[in-house]
């Protein structure tokens, strides 16, 4: 029953973002008269398959990606004379730069989507009460108890515990002034931060300011208007855009291992354990992996659309197209490497599986 689920859950996965990313070149590619003459769910053998006008649009065998088969895609292609004003390698490397791009953009725009619509839904927040108090802590000190509800810190209203803590770890270890309710009674204390060691999302040690309070574990539903929601799709869509960056800098700086790095075994298994906790958790899931796939995209890398954009950028600044057998050869290294990346992540798959 969970390995069904994992396989109907990754499909979804897969087929939603594949085909959120070709959508992007494909209404692009329409719209500045570009000729499409396939549209493919996966690679390989064709499954099934319909003609609408002059695209074919398919399902393919190999469900790990999908293409847009341009007319005219490359200077081999035949293109009739009537066709060449549609044809992609006729067009400005502009046209051609905006097409490239569009398919990673529209992987970002569903992540903002999806993150707006689960802002709308509702997310649980932490509220700002205190539910322990550490011994010789700051916070004791100034006579801060548990079953205390912070207000405000400095004049600024705090109503979720991240609040909190980001305004306390941002003090630089100034004193700061703390409104909380206790019992019904309003009261100010002033109380100063204190430095720790703690450690981050990537595992190192980190200077931090504290106060030396928990929270209370209570929580509320946080729902936001289609507005905020939007912006803090936006936001949300950024900081883990940042955070995937940083962690691909870390992976090389051997920070962080590249034994983290997963396939499509673990994307199975974390979409099965997502789609259990609730549609919500799934749909975010499903938003974090667009922005992974539309990252990753963007990498130089030939085969992907990173690599045709480092072309056209080329193009864009030398006047001259990059030399066909330059474009081939580094086609063949970037396919090899991915083929490469592809076996080194199911491996891990594989070794994780191993160790449970």
């Amino acid at each position: 029953m969970g390995v069904g689920v994992n396989i109907v859950s990754v499909v979804i996965l897969l087929g939603v973002l594949i085909f959120v990313h070709e959508l992007g070149h494909f209404l692009l590619a329409k719209y500045l008269g570009v000729g499409v003459l396939k549209f493919s769910l996966g690679f390989g053998p064709k499954l099934l398959g319909r003609k609408f006008g002059e695209t074919e649009y398919m399902i393919s065998l190999v469900p790990l990606g999908g293409y847009v088969k341009l007319l005219g895609e490359s200077d081999t292609d035949d293109v009739l004379p009537q066709d060449e004003k549609r044809s992609f390698v006729k067009q400005h490397v502009l046209k051609k730069i905006a097409i490239v791009v569009a398919g990673p953009l529209f992987n970002f725009l569903f992540a903002i989507l999806a993150f707006a619509v689960i802002f709308m839904v509702g997310v649980p927040s932490l509220t700002t009460d205190i539910g322990s108090v550490q011994p010789g802590s700051p916070a004791e000190v100034a006579g801060i108890r548990a079953g205390d509800n912070i207000l405000s810190i400095d004049g600024k209203s705090v109503g979720r515990w991240t609040d909190l803590a980001e305004i306390i770890t941002k003090s630089g270890g100034r004193e700061i002034t703390l409104k909380l309710n206790r019992e019904g009674n309003l009261q100010d204390v002033r109380v100063k931060p204190e430095t720790a060691k703690t450690k981050n999302v990537f595992g190192e040690d980190v200077d931090s300011w504290k106060i030396g309070v928990g929270s209370s574990k209570n929580v509320f539903i946080e729902r936001q208007n289609p507005i905020a929601a939007t912006w803090s799709g936006i936001e949300q869509t950024w900081n883990i855009t940042e955070l995937t960056l940083i962690s691909l800098v870390k992976m090389v700086q051997g920070v962080v291992s590249p034994d983290t790095l997963g396939g499509p075994i673990l994307i199975a298994q974390m979409a099965g354990a997502h789609v259990k906790k609730g549609i919500m958790n799934f749909v975010f899931f499903m938003a974090l992996l667009s922005i992974n796939l539309a990252v990753l995209n963007l990498f130089p890398i030939p085969v992907l659309d990173g690599g045709h954009l480092l072309f056209f950028l080329i193009e864009l600044v030398t006047g001259k197209e990059v030399n066909i057998k330059w474009r081939e050869r580094a086609q063949q290294v970037g396919f090899f490497i991915l083929v490469m990346l592809m076996i080194f992540v199911f491996y891990n798959d594989i070794m994780r599986i191993l160790g449970e």
